[in-house]
């Protein structure tokens, strides 16, 4: 990573924290977790079917359906937070720390994949520095760790084709890339896990085109030559979608920004059985979807 957190030691800028518990106890082999994505939250007027300010309330159900289920933990996977028009650096840092300080009334670990808009008036030490991704060095903005014998690993394809880093809008949003640096990271994380494997991201993987990973296939074969990876749920397009490729699923979860009120929230909660079954409860207009061992 050309930048990391610690490039604002200087800065008064004070993280919030999420705590709590970092299990559940549940049996080894079986995991539940609940994902949610595409806040896009911001203090903004609504823009077409984007109802920014309704976020924070979506995300608050979310976080209390979580902790009323007692899942693991919960990751949201990018577009965390949306920005003004024109853009001004506090006002995002405001929004950024309004929704995290929602996501971390979750009563237990909690995570993030970074997303384009997250960059879009922020640097990704400047994000990294307002959310807390439990257990994990702040400065990473790809990583892994394990749940209940399940591997889990995060992505970050917020790289432009020269391997620089989004940062304060300076991307086009189509030009997602995974850099070398993080592709050898891939394929040592993965040849070091005991477990099956779960992969979060925010662009997706499953495919070409202007909302793809542009070197999505070469991921797709460090997934595919490991032979651990089950899933990979992903976010990005906001009316979701699923496809499955050389037997891993592929799962794009709908959008909380898109349509006004809680009847138009999304999130769900994802179970990983020790037979490598998932189930995908959907709520609001989440999909629900079970997905067999391949």
């Amino acid at each position: 990573m050309k930048s990391s957190a610690a490039a604002l030691a200087g800065l008064a800028i004070t993280p919030i924290s999420c705590t709590g518990p970092t299990g559940r106890g549940r049996r080894t082999g079986t995991v539940r977790f609940g994902i949610v994505t595409d806040c896009h939250y911001a203090d903004a007027d609504t823009a077409g079917t984007r109802y920014y300010r309704h976020s924070l309330d979506k995300l608050g159900e979310c976080v209390e359906a979580m902790n009323k289920h007692q899942v693991d933990f919960l990751v949201e996977l990018g577009d965390f937070k949306d920005q003004d028009s024109p853009p001004a650096e506090q006002k995002t840092l405001s929004y950024l720390r309004a929704v995290e300080g929602v996501f971390c009334n979750f009563n237990g670990p909690a995570y993030h994949v970074l997303g384009n808009h997250d960059q879009d008036s922020l640097s990704k030490a400047q994000f990294l520095t307002n959310i807390k991704n439990a257990g994990i060095n702040p400065g990473r903005s790809y990583y892994s760790f394990d749940s209940n014998g399940v591997h889990f690993v995060v992505l970050d394809a917020n790289y432009k084709s020269d391997e620089t880093d989004y940062d304060h809008g300076n991307f086009d949003w189509t030009d997602a890339n995974i850099p070398l640096a993080e592709l050898q990271w891939l394929r040592r994380d993965l040849a070091a896990s005991n477990g099956p494997v779960i992969v979060l991201v925010h662009q997706f993987l499953d495919g070409a085109g202007s909302h793809y990973v542009k070197n999505a296939a070469e991921v797709r074969q460090i997934l595919e030559q490991s032979g651990k990876v089950l899933a990979v749920f992903q976010g990005h397009r906001h009316d979701g979608g699923y496809s499955l490729i050389e037997g891993i699923h592929y799962y794009t979860l709908k959008a909380v920004v898109e349509g006004p009120g809680p009847e138009n929230n999304s999130y769900a909660v994802i179970e990983v059985r020790p037979d490598m079954s998932i189930t995908i409860t959907g709520y609001r207009k989440a999909v629900g979807k079970q997905l067999a061992p391949t």
